[in-house]
């Protein structure tokens, strides 16, 4: 089993993380709306997925 020799110090670490980064979000336009929404979601403004209603969004 291998083992490590050495401590790791905390920089040497984070040199080696600093490739693990956050995806940036894909955003798709609403067909009704227009408005960006998250892939594969519910549209927040007009409640519609895929051109069906999935949920009634009451006016503000």
């Amino acid at each position: 089993m291998a083992v490590p020799k050495k401590r790791v110090s905390k920089q040497r670490k984070r040199k080696r993380r600093t490739h693990y980064k956050a995806a940036e979000a894909t955003l798709a336009t609403c067909s009704r709306t227009g408005d960006p929404q998250l892939r594969h979601r519910v549209c927040p403004t007009s409640g519609m997925y895929r051109d069906k209603l999935i949920y009634e969004v009451e006016p503000e």
